[in-house]
């Protein structure tokens, strides 16, 4: 079984593959808790955390990333999620 800093290892490794992304728009994301439940909660930071993308950027890009490269991750929230707006 992983412990919760081996999780926090390959998160920040799967979350190192899409931050070039974010960046480049003047964002980033980072890990502010992993419960011992396996879910982690995220912030996005800069130019991400209002942007009115952000739900598309998470689903598309942080949550696919994280979901994929470690699948012992039961959940993933973002605190600070800006709904998107029509």
């Amino acid at each position: 079984m992983n412990t919760l800093e081996e999780l926090a290892q390959k998160i920040e490794t799967s979350l190192n593959s899409i931050r070039p992304y974010l960046e480049a728009d003047g964002g980033n994301v980072k890990v502010n808790e992993i419960t011992p439940e396996h879910v982690v909660r995220l912030e996005f930071v800069g130019a991400c955390g209002n942007c009115r993308m952000s739900t598309m950027t998470f689903k598309a890009g942080v949550e696919a990333a994280i979901r994929r490269d470690v699948p012992e991750i039961k959940g993933i929230e973002v605190i600070n999620l800006t709904p998107m707006v029509n």
